[in-house]
């Protein structure tokens, strides 16, 4: 649980790579850190491992994928991202393994960030609810990705592909888990966050419950500002690697 003496997350680093499993993952509260983080001058990449067609009950999978990956790069571009990778692993069924590993493996290289952000790995997320099986693959395979990256023996077809290893990783934040320990203030660029989450328009107005996004957004990144001395903040997990 947050804490008022955690420590504000480490950033100086100048490229950062945020792997997630679905369109969407991302805005739930990262996105108004990585709005501060290009505001500062980072680069700042993302990586879906699926373009989340099976996210839509009433559309078919056909026409849910390509409206999910224009929202989420509409939603990209709110908060400075620009490039917006999909690796078209099929959504809900996404398994770790090698595959996984790989193609992130390549992606790490191909982009070289000192910093990934990724998913919950855990069995429940915050507040105890499950956690969505896709999210602990695509989180576990990235941590594994971020050393599979420095070591040219493993996955050496990467190498015929010309990418060299890249050992240049040095953090990994986690958001949406129970046991945070660094918080990041987000007080000035909470309004982008909000924006990036409303692209998904689409999306969150075919859902069973759909949120006042504003407020779904604004209240809990207000209870944990409150705990650190700001107006909003958001807390991650941060593993060194």
């Amino acid at each position: 649980m947050a804490s008022a003496s955690l420590p504000h997350i480490p950033e100086d680093f100048e490229r950062a790579m945020a792997i997630v499993a679905h369109p969407d993952d991302i805005e739930y509260g990262t996105a108004s850190a990585v709005a501060r983080w290009t505001a500062a001058g980072k680069q700042v990449v993302y990586v879906l491992a699926s373009r989340g067609e099976a996210g839509i009950d009433v559309l078919p999978p056909e026409q849910t994928g390509p409206l999910r990956e224009r929202e989420q790069r509409d939603a990209g571009k709110v908060v400075g991202v620009d490039v917006v990778e999909f690796l078209d692993y099929r959504d809900g069924v996404i398994e770790y393994g090698q595959p996984l590993r790989r193609d992130l493996t390549r992606l790490i290289r191909k982009y070289r960030p000192q910093v990934i952000v990724t998913q919950n790995t855990d069995l429940a997320r915050r507040g105890g609810f499950l956690n969505q099986a896709d999210h602990r693959a695509v989180g576990l395979a990235s941590l594994d990705a971020a050393r599979d990256a420095g070591n040219r023996w493993i996955f050496t077809e990467l190498l015929a592909e010309g990418f060299e290893p890249w050992a240049g990783v040095k953090h990994i934040f986690i958001p949406g888990v129970q046991d945070s320990d660094h918080y990041c203030d987000t007080s000035d660029t909470m309004d982008a966050g909000v924006e990036a989450l409303m692209a998904h328009a689409e999306y969150i107005k075919h859902l069973s419950d759909p949120p006042d996004v504003d407020s779904f957004l604004r209240k809990p990144a207000a209870e944990r500002g409150a705990q650190f001395g700001c107006t909003y903040a958001v807390t991650f997990k941060v593993y060194r690697v």
